[in-house]
């Protein structure tokens, strides 16, 4: 799934590619993708965008005084930058292509979902706050006010493993499965650690891990063409995706943690004493 450091990178790519430039045509393909009916699709249509803005993972196409295009795009979604469209409307069907935006060069994007969970979201609103998700969103860890001691007090109350608490897009806006392995890595800290037994000086190393995690993959993203920001997530992943693999810092083995839809994965050695996890779904299979 696209998480901060990506769709920061998409939202820069966009406004370089979009900003000034009209909006001519929007295809829906799949139906199923657009969210809201009032305003239309047709609403951004002539319009020209003025800016491309971050909401945790939400991307906003604004147009001004016009509508806005919010974008989530889940776990299999992708936006695909073409320097020059198709001829003539594309053609529904199986394939992954979900919906598609022209402008009046003759460029602009698709936006597609691999596989047959469909969970890609379209809204067009006058407002990105009508969206749930990002009414929903905590705060950003790029704004300029969450320092350390708002993060202690988003955390004060908590009470459940840290790996869940990073992932609440209501606590803490755009961090997922991906980049919640790779702090907590960085953290030197177990995903089932308790957040009521954290420490001041664990806050701090928390909060050190993850400014110092997203900053750097973001910059690593910065320039990268969107066909190829996907391939830039990975090779930047320490740990996460890289069950079976040796550990970059200490060498021991990342191991992997299973759930009913996803896995974490950790380096035993650098973050629980050399002791592995419990993998209850493994266990039951083992039976």
């Amino acid at each position: 799934m696209p998480e901060l450091p990506e769709v920061e990178a998409l939202k820069d790519f966009l406004t370089e590619h979009l900003v000034g430039h009209d909006i001519v045509r929007v295809l829906p393909v799949a139906v199923s993708v657009l969210k809201t009916y009032d305003p239309p699709l047709t609403a951004l249509e002539g319009r020209t965008v003025t800016a491309v803005a971050r909401h945790g993972k939400f991307l906003d196409v604004s147009t001004g005084d016009g509508p806005h295009l919010v974008t989530h795009l889940a776990r299999a979604g992708w936006l695909q930058w073409k320097e020059r469209l198709p001829d003539g409307p594309p053609k529904p069907g199986k394939g992954p292509l979900a919906l598609r935006v022209a402008l009046e060069t003759g460029e602009g994007f698709d936006l597609t979902e691999a596989g047959t969970t469909k969970k890609l979201a379209v809204y067009v609103v006058h407002d990105p706050g009508d969206v749930p998700g990002i009414a929903r969103l905590g705060p950003d860890p790029f704004a300029d006010d969450f320092d350390e001691a708002a993060f202690a007090r988003l955390l004060k109350g908590e009470r459940r493993q840290i790996k869940g608490a990073l992932r609440d897009q209501s606590l803490i806006a755009g961090i997922g499965n991906a980049y919640s392995d790779e702090i907590l890595h960085a953290a030197r800290m177990s995903p089932f650690k308790p957040t009521s037994g954290l420490s001041a000086e664990d806050v701090h190393t928390l909060y050190e891990a993850m400014h110092t995690t997203l900053t750097e993959a973001v910059e690593r993203s910065r320039g990268v063409a969107a066909g190829k920001l996907k391939a830039e997530k990975k090779s930047g992943l320490r740990v996460h995706g890289r069950a079976g693999e040796a550990c970059p810092v200490c060498g021991d083995t990342v191991r992997e943690v299973s759930f009913s839809d996803s896995a974490l994965q950790y380096c035993p050695t650098c973050q629980t004493g050399g002791k592995p996890l419990a993998d209850r779904r493994m266990s039951r299979l083992l039976k």
